[in-house]
């Protein structure tokens, strides 16, 4: 079973980033790399090289399925899991496209203190 190590994080908001940040590196040990857009993950993905995508749905630009599909066609991110974070609107939006491209979803506003959590058990049940 492969580990969980190093996530890309996509988020335009600066505040929850920074909450995610806490929560991902400090509280859960992770290595990271947040960019504040789609097109910044773009450019920044193949060379950090993430075991794991936490994408935003709704950012200015490409959203979060956009990003997602645009980082697939790199062949190094081709089959990278994807998490994306959504307010309940938005995921019942876009819930096919969150079921066909995504492990799951977290619910904005999430649990700071269950959120490490969180993204470890939705990664465990790829890797079972």
């Amino acid at each position: 079973m492969a580990s969980l190590q190093k996530i890309l994080h996509v988020e335009d908001d600066p505040d929850i980033r920074e909450i995610v940040k806490i929560c991902l590196e400090t509280l859960g040990g992770f290595k990271l790399l947040q960019c504040e857009s789609g097109r910044v993950a773009l450019e920044a993905a193949e060379g950090f090289a993430p075991d794991l995508f936490i994408l935003d749905m709704m950012m200015p630009g490409l959203n979060g399925i956009e990003t997602l599909q645009a980082l697939r066609e790199k062949d190094s991110l081709a089959n990278v899991p994807a998490i994306f974070v959504s307010s309940v609107d938005t995921a019942d939006r876009y819930r096919a496209d969150i079921e066909a491209l995504a492990i799951g979803a977290i619910q904005k506003p999430f649990d700071p203190t269950t959120l490490a959590q969180q993204v470890s058990d939705l990664w465990a049940q790829t890797q079972s």
